[in-house]
């Protein structure tokens, strides 16, 4: 099967953001050019892929005749659907309720949006985030532009499959366990997730006891990847972080590197090992100090995870009536979201050790970054899975087992708070991206962009459209 795209001899050309910013500053293409473009493009790839959530064109057309400004201004993007944007539906990716339009932008759309980005419309997710995959009993699955066979990842699927199709140059994706660097894994782009409270956040992010998830983007370039975050810090600044600047060529100094291809319980797939030690030699060879290491985490980590996990559905199901109003119907919840919410009622005397035990996680890494400066590790131990596995429909304990086998690597930097980015930098036996993984310590996020721009020029990344 041939990767889709929509690449094509138009105002967005193979552009990436920063590009067309830079087009649009100089006045060699106009926003509505752009806007036309993308949604173009998105009505070409989308009845393949099924990316989108709420189509918004009538408005971007609108508001591209007069966008706000910002470095990003005009640049079409797609806003993941569990955010509030002013005037669209956030339905969570669920059937359980019917959403209203958001009558404001929240804490983090207004600072996404203050960047001058445009947006299309929103996103598909997987219910409430819970699954890696998305494959909604209704509306089916996210499908992959690179082989539509297989998941576009989750939970930020959409977003993921509509940059990696050439639809825009940048979406809004968000992780509470690895959502930002799966879809980037899985879709060939480049996934960060930014330190702990590093960006603005939605209310309901900031309430959870241990703030696991991160916002941010996912994109086909370092420089649009980097270019957000200095863009996003002229927006909303957390002073107790160090900025992470304009960050716009790789590092000089040589790192050491900690390397494991051993996740919470989980080993790599050989093949995703043996992609893995080859990053590692590529680091070797790029003058990095390289060492392979037992992973720097107890198996203890994953069953005190997915409790933590499984009070979020909980809080879902119980607070459902209370938190999305009269047409809430929890029959319509899926599998997965209705055994993780019975999980932890079957466990709720193990839930305040499981709580301080993931919050306490931050220590042992700040232990494991006193001697290392980055973690190398797949993003995922396994390619991608198929269309049909990891149904949420399934049997609750099969689906998560299988989760579990495939997501080993990314949840550990929600506990911690830490940054981590995944780069696609290897390409299966099926042809398949498969991302690999790379973690600092709290507020390293430049270190990482650095070597991330040193992997890019040594390694270019593969294009979709060839």
């Amino acid at each position: 099967m041939r990767p889709l795209h929509a690449f094509a001899d138009d105002a967005l050309a193979d552009l990436d953001a920063v590009g067309l910013a830079q087009a649009v500053a100089a006045r060699a293409v106009g926003v509505p050019e752009l806007v036309e473009a993308a949604i173009a493009r998105t009505t070409t790839v989308d009845p393949e892929v099924g990316a989108v959530a709420h189509e918004a064109f009538d408005r971007a057309r609108a508001e591209g005749l007069a966008p706000r400004g910002g470095f990003f201004a005009g640049v079409p993007t797609f806003v993941k659907d569990n955010v509030d944007v002013a005037g669209m539906p956030t339905q969570h990716g669920t059937d359980a309720f019917v959403a209203g339009p958001a009558t404001a932008d929240g804490d983090f759309a207004r600072m996404y949006l203050a960047t001058g980005l445009l947006p299309l419309g929103k996103t598909r997710l997987s219910e409430f985030g819970f699954n890696g995959i998305v494959n909604h009993p209704r509306q089916g699955p996210v499908r992959g532009p690179w082989h539509r066979d297989h998941y576009a990842g989750a939970s930020s699927a959409g977003s993921a499959a509509l940059v990696a199709a050439g639809a825009v140059p940048i979406a809004h994706a968000n992780d509470g366990g690895g959502s930002i660097r799966i879809p980037a894994s899985v879709n060939g782009l480049v996934g960060l997730k930014p330190t702990r409270n590093r960006l603005a956040q939605d209310k309901l992010m900031r309430d959870m006891p241990v703030r696991i998830v991160s916002d941010g983007v996912v994109t086909r370039s370092v420089r649009d990847t980097a270019a957000f975050y200095r863009e996003a810090e002229k927006v909303f600044r957390n002073h107790r972080l160090a900025p992470i600047g304009d960050v716009t060529r790789p590092g000089r100094k040589r790192l050491r590197v900690a390397v494991t291809t051993t996740g919470v319980g989980r080993s790599a797939s050989p093949e995703v090992r043996d992609l893995t030690l080859q990053t590692a030699a590529l680091l070797a060879d790029l003058g990095h100090e390289v060492e392979e290491i037992d992973p720097p985490v107890p198996d203890s980590f994953a069953d005190h995870f997915v409790l933590y996990w499984s009070m979020l559905a909980l809080a879902v199901v119980a607070g459902g009536k209370r938190t999305y109003g009269p047409t809430w119907d929890p029959a319509n919840l899926d599998n997965l979201t209705v055994g993780l919410a019975r999980h932890c009622r079957r466990h709720l005397h193990r839930l305040p050790f499981a709580i301080a035990s993931v919050g306490a996680s931050k220590y042992r890494s700040a232990r494991h970054y006193a001697t290392y400066d980055v973690t190398l590790t797949p993003t995922l131990a396994t390619q991608t899975p198929a269309v049909g596995e990891l149904d949420p429909m399934g049997p609750y304990d099969d689906v998560l087992d299988a989760l579990k086998d495939w997501v080993a690597f990314t949840p550990l930097q929600n506990a911690t708070g830490d940054p981590a980015i995944s780069l696609p930098l290897q390409t299966t036996a099926a042809g398949l991206p498969q991302g690999m993984m790379f973690s600092a310590g709290w507020g390293r996020e430049a270190l990482l962009l650095q070597l991330a721009y040193e992997l890019e020029e040594a390694r270019p990344f593969a294009r979709i459209q060839g």
